[in-house]
C-alpha cells in the first residue's frame, strides 16, 4: 500500500482556519497544540500595485491524515471542513503528479 500525504493548492487557501478548528475538535488536541498549523507568507510588494499574501496549512508531527476516518471511507476532519477546498489527501505518487500538473502555489506533505 502506497504511503498517504496531503496536497495544499495554497493558491485557494483563504487562511480561514477552518483545517485547525476542524483538526483541534477531531483529535482533542490541547490548545497550546496544533494538528495543522496556519501560516502566512506576507503581504509583501511583487510589482508596483501588485501585492502577495500566501496562506498555507502545515500540518505538524500531530497529523495522522485522520487515518481512522479514512479506514471508515470519510474525509479527513481539515480536507472535510476546508472553505477553499484546497486540501486532499492520497497516495503521495499521485500527488505529487497532480502537483507537477498544477504548477505553482502546491505543495506536498508528508506528515
Amino acid at each position: 500500500m502506497s504511503k498517504n500525504g496531503i496536497l495544499i493548492d495554497y493558491q485557494y487557501c483563504t487562511g480561514c482556519r477552518s483545517c485547525e478548528v476542524a483538526c483541534r475538535n477531531e483529535k482533542k488536541i490541547p490548545k497550546d497544540k496544533w494538528g495543522i498549523k496556519m501560516t502566512e507568507v506576507g503581504p509583501f510588494n511583487v510589482d508596483g500595485d501588485n501585492w502577495e499574501w500566501n496562506f498555507v496549512p502545515v500540518p505538524t508531527q500531530l497529523c495522522d491524515l485522520c487515518e481512522d476516518r479514512l479506514a471508515k471511507g470519510e474525509k479527513a476532519a481539515c480536507v472535510l471542513h476546508c472553505l477553499g477546498q484546497c486540501m486532499e489527501i492520497g497516495p503521495i505518487e499521485e500527488l505529487a503528479k497532480k502537483a507537477a500538473e498544477k504548477g505553482t502555489r502546491v505543495a506536498v506533505f508528508l506528515p
